[in-house]
């Protein structure tokens, strides 16, 4: 699971851009993961939805079970 990780930061990411300062990569690799990867990236895991669209489709479906 890591591998696939850090292969998939290192595609959409790492590879596309020189960083000139340890800062500005650690700043682009934090904003990667926590505006990106684990908001709106699209995840197999969750039926190819993101976590948010998976949240708000859970939400509904508790609402309408009530």
């Amino acid at each position: 699971m890591a591998e696939s990780f850090f292969a998939t930061l290192d595609m959409e990411l790492l590879s596309r851009v020189r960083f000139a300062t340890r800062a500005q990569a650690a700043a682009a690799i934090f904003e990667y993961v926590e505006v990106f990867y684990n908001r709106q990236r699209r995840h197999s895991v969750l039926g190819y939805l993101s976590p948010v669209d998976y949240r708000e489709n859970n939400a509904a479906l508790a609402t309408t079970a009530e």
